[in-house]
């Protein structure tokens, strides 16, 4: 292991922050800028201020109403009165439900895969119940995200796992997309310079250590049934990895709110590949994944480590 030099990685992750949240308050666009007759082929769900929700499409938008056509009949409808407005395709409409997108369609189990939040969407996320963060899309090219760990009975930020996730891609035509991401993490400082039971011989960091890893990945498929595959290099300092190591993975969709999803890694220098699998139960804004990390060989350990993350989306 090597010395870092700090570079204000705890002001630049709380900065990461507020930029989010600022972001997200900019960009609530006021309702009227939603309302349009929709594409041909999409419907809509217009969210009312009473908690329901009607679904058909926009045909005309007036001065304080709009006229909503639905398989019932025509509508008029208050537009102080809607929430929201959500355009979709018709072939997600399945058997007179809808089967909404996908709400954690940026990543695969445990790495991320080469799909982006479109501007304006974000998401908040939660891991093993100690790790949560924020993600949020700047452009549909560019998102941004960071994170601190809440183990209690440790201060905040000194003990605490303080993480950056940036990310940069592009679609490359049809359902085929580009990413590079990036992961950087300022590990504790469990130190303690007045112990004069330190050992001069127990390795000791004057600042926060850092690692991290950057990822080059490409995602084909649609949003329900889709493949990634990449590359990938640790670092820890100022030390890379001499090698890189390979991401696989994927998520097929197989009901209304259930995904089976799947991620491995084939690490330079071990035989035995790292590999997890799991289901996503997911509702329109939610999701929540449910699955288990193993080394395949002939120590395996089934069904494996288990791995408990949620998804929000805003």
């Amino acid at each position: 292991m090597c010395k870092v030099r700090h570079f204000g990685f705890v002001p630049y992750a709380v900065l990461s922050i507020i930029f989010i949240f600022c972001a997200i308050s900019a960009g609530a666009a006021d309702i009227r800028e939603k309302l349009a007759v929709p594409q041909e082929g999409n419907t809509q769900v217009l969210e009312l201020s009473d908690g329901t929700s009607v679904r058909g499409e926009i045909i005309e938008v007036g001065e304080e109403t709009v006229r909503f056509q639905t398989e019932m009949g025509e509508l008029t409808i208050d537009i102080a009165k809607i929430v929201d407005v959500k355009e979709i395709s018709k072939s997600q409409v399945k058997g007179g439900k809808i089967w909404f997108p996908n709400p954690n369609k940026t990543r695969l189990i445990f790495s991320s895969n080469g799909r982006l939040l479109e501007q304006g969407q974000g998401y908040f996320s939660l891991w093993y119940l100690f790790f949560p963060s924020v993600n949020y899309g700047v452009t549909d090219n560019i998102s941004v995200g960071a994170g601190v760990s809440i183990f209690p009975g440790l201060s905040i930020p000194d003990e605490q796992f303080i993480f950056l996730t940036p990310k940069v891609g592009l679609n490359l035509g049809g359902n085929i997309d580009f990413a590079v991401s990036f992961l950087l993490i300022r590990l504790p400082d469990f130190d303690d310079d007045d112990d004069p039971d330190d050992d001069d011989d127990i390795i000791s960091f004057d600042e926060p250590e850092y690692i991290g890893t950057l990822n080059l990945l490409g995602t084909m498929g649609s949003s329900d049934h889709n493949f990634t595959v990449g590359l990938g290099y640790g670092y820890a300092g100022d030390d890379w990895a001499d090698k890189p190591y390979v991401i696989v993975g994927g998520e097929t969709r197989i009901a209304r709110k259930m995904s089976l999803l799947g991620e491995s890694w084939l690490l330079p220098g071990v035989d035995a590949p790292l590999v997890s699998y799991g289901v996503r139960f997911f509702g329109e804004g939610l999701a929540v994944d449910l699955a288990f990390l193993t080394a395949i060989n002939e120590d395996a350990i089934f069904p494996g480590i288990p791995f408990l993350g949620f998804v929000y989306n805003f």
